[in-house]
This record gives C-alpha cells, structure tokens and sequence, in this order.
C-alpha cells in the first residue's frame, strides 16, 4: 500500500518536473517565439547576453575575412560586401545565397542562435552582382522628381539583393551635392534639399511602408521581399568646402539643418531601418566623434529607434593620421552613438579594445545595451529570427524583365536635353531612324562600364563589357530603320566624316568611371579624347553629343560647335532608354536637379546664391514630343 503511495507520488513528482522543466524552456525560448511583443524579445534576449556577445553584434566585418567558424568564436553580429567584394568573378544568384547561408548558419549554431544580417552597397541597383539590373545613378535619378519612379526601383532592388539571399543595403544616399567637384556627387539627387526629400520614397520601395499609425522612427522592414534600407552619410557630407571628399562642411547649425537635415526627417518618419556616419567633418568635429548629432538630436530628438553603423573603417578616421589612437577612435565613436562598427578586416583589435573598455569602465553597459537592442530590433523587426536563411526561391528576380523595362523607363526620364539645334527654329531631334548613313563616334558609345559609373562590379567602376546590359551604340543599331547603315568610329578626324556623308552623327563622351576620393576634381573637364571626338565631328556634320557624366562638367567650349546637347548622367545597363528619346519614341521630359555652371572659377554656386550666372539654370530643360512617324 505504502509503496503503492511513494509510486504514485513519484510520478506525480516527475510530471511537476516535467511541467517545470517546458514552463522553463518556453521561457528561455521567448525571444523566440514571434507572438511575443517586440519589447518583450527584446528584453527576454538581452538578459541572457553577455558582455562578449553585445559587443560581437555590434561588430560588422568583410566577407573575406567571415567564415562559419569565425561568426561562432567571436560572435560576430554582421557581415558586409565592400566594393567589389564577392564570392567568385561573374557569381550566380545560388552562389551566393550559399555563401551568406553557410555564415548564417555559423551564427546561429552559436549559444543563442542570434541571426547575423549582411549588408552590402545596392546603390543603384544590386550592382555589386553579375547580371543584376543597374539603374541611374542618383543624380539622374534627381532630374525626374519622380518618387512613385523611386519607390518601384526601390522594390526592384529589394527583389535583386534578396534573390542573393542579402538582407541589407547601403542605400539610399540622401547627400545634398552642393559642389560638383565632390567625388560622390553622382549619389545625390540633387543640390535642392526639397528634392533630396522627395526622393526619400526609395525608402518604403526598399523597406516596405510603414503600417498606419506606426511610431515615429521605429524601424520597419515589411517581410521577405523586403530588405533593411540606410540612409547616408549622417551628416553633411555634400556640403564640404571646395567639395572634398571626407571634407570639411564649414557653416552655421541653422544652415547644416536647413540644407542637410530635411532628408533624415523624411527617412526617420519613413521607418528607415539604419542610418551610416559620414567620413566627413561640421566645423572641424568628425562626425564619427559627434555626440550632439548623432545622440542628441538623431536619436534623441528626432525619436530614431534604428540603428546607426559606421562607415567603412569610420572610427579609424577620427584621428589623423587614420588609426593613431585606435583606443580614443573607440571611446569617442561608442560616445557619440553608433551602434554597429563596419571594422572590415581588423575586427579583433575592435573586438578585444572594446571588450577592454568596457569591462574597466570606460564605456558604460547602458551605451552598450542601448547599441545592442537597437541592432535587435531592427533584426527582430526584420523577421531574421524566423527566417534566417535564404534560398533559392527569389533567384528569378535577379535581373528580369520586369526590373530591367523599368530601368530603360527610368533612363529616359533622367535625360535632360539641354540644347536642340543651332537655332530654336529648326531642332536636330528627335532623330529620323530612316536615314541613309549615320555615324556614332566616341568613347562611350560602346562601353557598358562608361555607362555605369562608379559602385559597378567594383567599388570603383569598370571599362568594357562588364555584366548584361545594352550599350548605346547596341541600341542606336536596334532603333534605326534596318536600311540605315551605323558606322562606328570611337575617335574619327574630321577628314574621314567630312568624306563620309553621314546624315547626321551620335557623339557619346564623357567622365571615366570613379568613386569617393577617386572623383574629386578641380576642374571638371571631359578627358582626352572626348574634347577631340568632338571638335572633329561636329565640325563636320549635324551632331548630337550625348554626355555621360556623373555631374556637370565644363561644357562651354563646345556649345557653339554643336547641334544638340543631351545629359544622360550614368544610365546603367539599359542604353535603349537613350535612344527612346533620341529618336522620338518618347519626349524629353528632364528638368536639371543641379546647377550648370560655366566655369570651376565659379563654384560653389546653387540656385538662390547671390552670384548666380549659370550655363544653364537648375530646373532647365528642353522638352520634345513623341514623334509618331519617324
């Protein structure tokens, strides 16, 4: 009987246990369960971090130096691809949803199993990745004040970097260029902070929009097809003096709010999920370094509940020279408010300086908390939890149809027709397709790299055939009538055009491709031999001189000699959308979102300035109708 009573009891203890032990796993897995609310994962997951792994999501490192065994001993929170920086030459969608995956799974067979997020510089298009659909740059972007054209390139980038299992993209640049001599003046839309503003709307293309009646800068990322977007570069990085890259924005607080800021209200409202530093300075303070915008106001005032990252190496270059005191660089980019360091390749010097810091008190646990749920948040928000790993569903959108129609949609919006003919009487365009022999000369005409610019396949661009796409001279031999013969001829005299009998000719010239550093200039000319191309063919025949730029260059020694003046900016793969327009399949419609000056010897100058003599004006442009027989 007794013994009955002691069996009896033992399997009622063993079902207490049990019940014990399920109530005290679904509490260890409540971070993980998506019916619990933000807040509360959130606090359930960061009450069971230590010190080492708070600091490892706030580190971000390259995918050269990331393996599955590095992401688990050190905890690491995020990877990035810089510039260029790809699994193999020419990689397929598959290849990299397998590498990303196979890092992805080293975090998550960590302790807690926090999923890491990869970033990469979608900057106009997925254009890091072979085959993807490159879209203008910024700067043309900026001619069409067109948000509704913003958001569905917004989209369309969001499908391309998810079908490469990537979650995460640099982008948009929200830089109000106010010197063209600037290296980076073809990522910002314009010189107009209401324009800038406008084009916020990539933001919700790329995000997903906000739900009604969302919080004020909460971070929001709406589902699979969606990726985590940032705005750049925090702030006044298009304001530095004589347009240096990583410069110096030397004004007034009233005047860096005015022109600057109008953006990062739009993009917080917006629900954008990080926010990135500049390399640049406001009155001789780093930004990396500045508590008072980047925690005071940003986050502070302005309610920013997201992220903010560094940029590339950003805490080394608070100290000049780069890295002199990386203990200082540390403390004063962990006080100023960034959350997430991009320390691409030296990240166990961040890793053990910051371990050190903070465990002797430096830097306190409540800035680093405050890093840490941010970084959690926007992956909870992100669904990175639920679904950590890619696969091989959304390759398709690499590249399709679809993405690349809306890219030669795009073009042919961005163009600005500056000028159309020797006399306003007898315009040169829209071009006639039935013509017996036309030439189409010049260093671009041919050359996809050109054509793209800077951030394309490598962080500073390339020359030649690079990735899938229509060069102009392609799209100028499919829109003419099958009768008209194209010559080319990259850089003809003027003896052999004279001699020729064209009809009429196609000159495409232009800026090399660059990036940052790389593209500051200080006077702005068209390289050799694109002032000769010129000179040698328009002096010879009716031209057009298409201008692949990515900004105003000097123009006003050619004006006279030529016909008409068409800038393209940097149109990407889709050379048709060029030819739309050129001969009359749809008008230009362009209106400058920058400044045409004369001469260097005037810059800065933006519209409204006192000393405003302009080539052509901001909001310029001459406009054609859609011809409808050619």
């Amino acid at each position: 009987m007794g013994v009955k009573i002691m069996g009896k009891s033992w399997v009622f203890l063993i079902v207490v246990l049990s019940c014990w032990a399920s109530m005290a796993e679904a509490e260890y897995f409540k971070y993980k369960d998506p019916k619990q609310p933000l807040g509360v994962r959130i606090k359930d997951l960061m009450k069971r971090m230590t010190v080492e792994e708070k600091i490892g999501q706030m580190t971000q490192i390259d995918r050269t130096v990331a393996s599955n065994e590095v992401m688990k001993k050190y905890l690491i929170g995020s990877i990035l691809s810089g510039g260029g920086s790809v699994p193999a030459k020419h990689a397929s969608a598959e290849t990299w949803v397998d590498m990303v995956n196979d890092f992805q799974k080293g975090s998550l067979s960590t302790r807690l199993g926090i999923p890491m997020i990869y970033g990469i510089d979608a900057v106009h298009g997925h254009n890091n990745v072979y085959k993807a659909t490159i879209f203008p740059h910024n700067v043309g972007l900026g001619v069409t004040r067109d948000p509704v054209l913003v958001k569905k390139i917004g989209a369309a980038t969001a499908l391309e970097v998810r079908a490469t299992g990537i979650q995460y993209a640099f982008a948009p640049c929200i830089a109000v260029c106010r010197d063209p001599r600037w290296g980076r003046c073809f990522e910002s839309y314009s010189e107009d902070p209401k324009i800038v503003k406008l084009m916020t709307e990539i933001i919700p293309g790329l995000q997903g929009d906000i739900p009604a009646g969302s919080r004020k800068g909460v971070p929001f990322v709406g589902g699979q097809t969606k990726i985590a977007a940032c705005a750049k570069h925090y702030l006044g990085d298009g304001g530095t003096h004589l347009g240096t890259n990583e410069g110096n924005t030397i004004t007034d607080a009233k005047q860096l709010f005015r022109i600057h800021m109008p953006a990062y209200y739009d993009s917080v409202v917006k629900g954008v999920a990080t926010i990135m530093t500049s390399y640049s300075s406001w009155n001789g303070l780093k930004m990396h370094a500045n508590r008072y915008l980047v925690t005071d106001f940003l986050k502070n005032t302005l309610k920013f509940k997201g992220f903010v990252i560094s940029d590339w190496q950003g805490i080394d270059r608070i100290t000049e020279p780069a890295h002199a005191n990386y203990t200082y660089s540390i403390v004063a980019g962990m006080n100023a408010g960034i959350d997430m360091f991009m320390v691409p390749y030296n990240y166990t010097e961040f890793i053990d300086g910051l371990t050190y810091l903070v465990k002797n008190k430096f830097i306190s646990m409540t800035r680093v908390d405050d890093a840490v749920k941010r970084i959690l948040r926007v992956k909870f928000t992100m669904g990175l939890f639920e679904n950590p790993l890619a696969d091989y569903s959304m390759t398709k959108h690499l590249g399709s149809q679809e993405h690349r129609d809306l890219a030669r949609e795009a073009v042919r919006k961005t163009l600005v027709l500056l000028k159309n003919g020797k006399s306003s009487k007898k315009p040169l365009l829209p071009l006639p397709k039935k013509a017996s022999k036309i030439l189409v000369a010049g260093s671009h005409a041919d050359n996809l790299g050109y054509q793209c610019g800077g951030w394309t396949l490598e962080w500073q661009g390339l020359s030649g055939d690079i990735t899938e796409g229509t060069t102009i001279l392609s799209a100028v031999k499919s829109a003419v009538d099958p009768k008209t013969q194209v010559v080319f001829n990259e850089n003809p005299d003027a003896g052999f055009v004279k001699s020729s009998k064209f009809d009429y000719a196609i000159v495409v010239v232009g800026e090399h491709p660059y990036a940052e550093t790389f593209g500051d200039s200080k006077n702005l000319t068209i390289p050799e031999p694109g002032p000769s191309t010129i000179k040698n063919v328009c002096g010879s025949v009716k031209c057009v001189v298409v201008l692949i730029s990515g900004r105003p260059v000097v123009v006003q020694p050619f004006v006279e000699t030529i016909d008409a003046l068409v800038a393209a900016w940097l149109p990407g793969t889709k050379g048709q959308g060029v030819t739309d327009a050129l001969f009359g399949d749809y008008g230009f419609t362009g209106k400058l979102a920058r400044t045409w000056f004369k001469s260097v010897d005037q810059l800065p100058m933006n519209v409204g300035d006192a000393h405003y003599d302009p080539l052509y004006p901001f909001g310029f442009g001459l406009t054609t109708e859609a011809s409808k027989k050619l």
